[in-house]
């Protein structure tokens, strides 16, 4: 949970200075160690789709961004 905590801060001084930010989806992956093999490959297809979802919505964002 301590990076859950970090983030959460972050996102308060992101929020403090006016960022741009990424609300949603969030990704967390609690026990990351069960997720990932010995040679770090993701093996969880439930996590590799959330992480997709907010890829997407990085490239969306970037591409109002841009636009604007």
């Amino acid at each position: 949970m301590g990076t859950a905590r970090a983030q959460y801060h972050l996102r308060q001084v992101f929020v403090f200075l006016d960022g741009r930010l990424l609300n949603k989806p969030e990704v967390m992956i609690p026990s990351a160690f069960n997720v990932f093999d010995g040679e770090g490959h993701l093996q969880d297809d439930a996590v590799r789709d959330r992480i997709a979802q907010q890829v997407k919505a990085l490239v969306d964002v970037a591409r109002v961004a841009v636009a604007a």
